[in-house]
């Protein structure tokens, strides 16, 4: 109990010192706004042109996709930059400080990531919502949203397992931002930020649904507007399994990332 409470009361100061610039947090969650304005021109042409029987693709209408691409943009939005905080810590020599403190390395950053994810996501669903529901109108499925709650929790942890695992690629290489950019182009295309995976081929459904970029994106933002408890289910159990896979290579790479680190600075 005095380890959970340590990493709460870190995480606690750290959705505290969010607010600190609130202008900053409103700013930046306002990008929403263009970006759901974007999708809603270019699929609107798209179904038109496609000529979809009764209004919809794959089993999504253009209501549905506006909603999915809503959440995924708000999973996407609302996660620090993980990676480029543990590359610069290394970079600047402060990670030595960091990591002489009486807490878990790990525990520490997942404790001030989501931290910093509260507000950011919460902000970004409420204006992406009110625009998309300016735009189509409101979601079929409201409740949607609490049932795909606990998978876009399960989204952030997975995010920031592979983030982390990034971020610690600086303990050897110092500058992560190659890997990054790599990650954002992954889940761009297999984890379904950009273009709902059920669009695509079915050989690249198959594919691009079992890889862990899905469960993070695809998965919280489909369960949203088809909420049904089979689709929770699959979900669920796939995030749960990545997860594991992830945070067991995570343990390992920081446990090896220590004996290779060299610090920077006086």
């Amino acid at each position: 109990m005095k380890t959970f409470s340590k990493y709460w009361s870190i995480f606690q100061i750290t959705l505290i010192n969010s607010l600190a610039y609130p202008g900053e947090l409103v700013g930046r969650s306002l990008m929403i706004i263009p970006f759901m304005w974007i999708f809603y021109q270019l699929w609107k042409v798209t179904f038109s042109a496609a000529g979809a029987d009764g209004g919809m693709i794959s089993g999504l209408t253009l209501r549905d996709t506006l909603w999915y691409l809503m959440l995924a943009e708000t999973i996407e939005l609302g996660r620090p930059p993980i990676a480029r905080t543990m590359s610069e810590s290394v970079k600047d020599g402060s990670i030595a400080y960091i990591l002489n403190k009486p807490y878990d390395f790990l525990l520490y950053q997942f404790s001030t990531a989501m931290g910093e994810t509260i507000f950011r996501a919460m902000l970004n669903a409420v204006f992406g919502g009110l625009t998309v529901w300016w735009l189509v109108g409101a979601p079929n499925h409201p409740e949607g949203f609490l049932i795909a709650l606990p998978a876009i929790l399960g989204a952030w942890v997975l995010h920031f397992c592979i983030n982390a695992m990034i971020g610690l690629s600086a303990f050897v290489v110092e500058d992560v931002s190659a890997f990054t950019w790599i990650y954002q182009k992954f889940s761009f295309i297999f984890g379904g930020m950009l273009i709902p995976l059920d669009f695509y081929p079915q050989w690249l459904q198959t594919i691009a649904k079992f890889l862990p970029f899905s469960s993070a994106i695809y998965g919280p933002s489909r369960l949203f507007v088809t909420p049904t408890a089979e689709f929770f289910i699959s979900v669920m159990t796939l995030q749960l399994a990545w997860i594991f896979v992830l945070v067991f290579l995570l343990i390992v790479a920081y446990r090896r990332g220590l004996t290779q680190l060299t610090v920077n600075g006086g």
